[in-house]
């Protein structure tokens, strides 16, 4: 595939090229949900859920399209470029692979790192007859298991998995807010992923006690192939720009407590110039002003 850059003619195209621009603070991750060329029901119903789960930060492909990513990546990179994504989840379905997930991500409009997933188990969001969360509701996310920190495909998972679930980021947080959790569970080799709604009850004093109601979708999966990323080119990924850099502060400590300490850089003072309040009792008396000015005897007062 050949792209061809030109200058834009008009100025909606100008303006839908500069929000394509690199920025320090950069937009919320998209993702695109792409369906196989034999991709069966239980698949499509889970890139359904997890559609809905994801939007408004997600693009939905109908059509299938038929490509393996493990084999060629090109067509994901195009599509990855039209929409504007970094994040996709392709899945797909077969005698040797059954119930196929690939989740990944881009870096530069192309393949940083992809893990394929097997789908053992699947409870769909519309089986659970419970209430559901808002579309766009910000999920807390939980990893349970120690392999998420031992193993590294597993910890690269963990890395993709809150990429692809955290969404926008936000400079505060209210308590009524907290109503959604993803729950990942990593035990004997499979990753049970949960979603539960969480529910504030009365409960006599300020803080609220908790209770989580699950929701769907249900996934038990099992890791399959991995596609990751070299050491360098992922570190080249999480590289920050220097404009995102906290300027370092002079003269400025903090102690184990969190309190700050400034020091500050003064020169020496003269404490006979020092003013102060001016009394009888603090005035100098002409012996110490002769003392001072060199030893010159006082004019004597005339005589009533």
């Amino acid at each position: 595939l050949i792209y061809c850059y030109r200058k834009p003619k008009t100025k909606r195209a100008k303006r839908f090229l500069e929000k394509r621009e690199p920025k320090l603070n950069e937009n919320t991750k998209n993702a695109m949900l792409i369906k196989g060329g034999n991709a069966n029901l239980t698949v499509t119903e889970v890139l359904k859920d997890i559609y809905a789960v994801k939007k408004p930060f997600a693009v939905m492909y109908k059509r299938k399209n038929i490509t393996r990513p493990f084999e060629d990546q090109t067509s994901l990179e195009f599509f990855s470029k039209k929409s504007d994504c970094s994040l996709f989840l392709f899945g797909s379905h077969n005698k040797k692979r059954p119930n196929n997930l690939i989740i990944g991500r881009m870096f530069d409009y192309h393949v940083l790192d992809m893990i394929e997933l097997g789908v053992e188990k699947f409870v769909a969001l519309k089986d659970i007859k419970n209430s559901k969360c808002p579309e766009g509701t910000k999920p807390m996310l939980i990893f349970a298991g120690d392999v998420f920190d031992v193993n590294e495909e597993y910890r690269r998972l963990k890395s993709l998995l809150i990429d692809f679930f955290r969404g926008p980021t936000v400079p505060s947080i209210r308590l009524a807010g907290l109503e959604y959790v993803l729950h990942f569970t990593a035990v004997d080799g499979k990753i049970y992923m949960r979603s539960y709604k969480v529910l504030l009850k009365k409960s006599g004093c300020k803080i609220p006690r908790i209770e989580l109601e699950e929701m769907g979708p249900s996934l038990d999966l099992v890791m399959r192939r991995t596609h990751l990323a070299s050491d360098d080119l992922y570190k080249l990924s999480m590289k920050q720009p220097k404009g995102l850099k906290p300027k370092k502060k002079k003269n400025i400590s903090h102690d184990v407590f969190g309190t700050t300490y400034g020091r500050i850089h003064m020169q020496k003072q003269d404490l006979s110039k020092l003013q102060t309040r001016k009394l009888k009792g603090l005035k100098k008396r002409p012996a110490e002003k002769s003392a001072e000015d060199g030893g010159a005897t006082p004019k004597k007062s005339k005589s009533a």
